[in-house]
């Protein structure tokens, strides 16, 4: 029998549809390890450094000769066993970055917006309902809907109001809808996505989004 299309609870009353192609995929684990893994090596500045011993100051000279001290032989103060030498296979300035594949990304994405809708673990608001941005208001909404920790709000550009109102709240992220990764969406135990985002999340997860940011 085929499936019931997925829907999610609007918390101002009723419920809306979701688009059944990105919120009824099944879950694939390993395309969704790989995205998450990718996102957050890229998230990595990579700006780590030592120095070598051929970079260290000093040690041009011989600290003493080779026989008759009684001490070990050494031939530079820059050796990596002494007291401000050089570093031996210390870190370096790299960047952790790999590909991941523009399909993959959107299978991993509908894995992880499917999982939600799975759970029941996402809901729909109106965002336009804040005429000033009001943390008290934003704090009510969740509260109604029950919402646990931590909470992912994803936004349309247009709702700076909303956007402000969310972003003080403990654990909340907020996000444009353009922004939100596999990882944030995963990693979230409630995902609320504003009734204007919505069309732009589903437009990324099927691949028709014309953004030039499109995942």
């Amino acid at each position: 029998m085929p499936s019931s299309q997925p829907t999610a609870p609007v918390l101002t009353g009723g419920s809306a549809p979701l688009d059944e192609q990105a919120f009824g995929a099944a879950f694939n684990m390993a395309i969704v390890h790989e995205t998450v893994r990718a996102e957050q090596a890229a998230r990595r500045q990579g700006t780590h450094s030592t120095k070598t011993r051929g970079q260290v100051s000093g040690g041009g000279k011989k600290p003493w000769k080779q026989k008759g001290s009684g001490r070990a032989r050494v031939g530079s103060s820059r050796n990596p066993l002494w007291t401000g030498g050089g570093t031996a296979f210390g870190p370096q300035p790299r960047h952790y970055t790999f590909k991941v594949n523009r399909k993959a990304r959107r299978v991993a994405l509908r894995s992880a917006l499917s999982e939600h809708a799975q759970r029941g673990t996402i809901a729909v608001f109106d965002a336009g309902s804040f005429a000033a941005p009001s943390t008290k208001q934003a704090k009510q909404l969740l509260a109604g809907w029950g919402a646990e920790v931590p909470t992912l709000v994803l936004l349309h550009e247009s709702e700076a109001n909303a956007g402000l109102s969310f972003r003080n709240l403990e654990r909340v992220l907020v996000l444009p809808v353009q922004d939100a990764g596999v990882a944030n969406i995963i990693g979230a135990a409630r995902l609320l996505v504003s009734q204007a985002a919505m069309p732009a999340l589903t437009a990324r997860a099927n691949g028709t989004s014309s953004e030039g940011g499109e995942n």
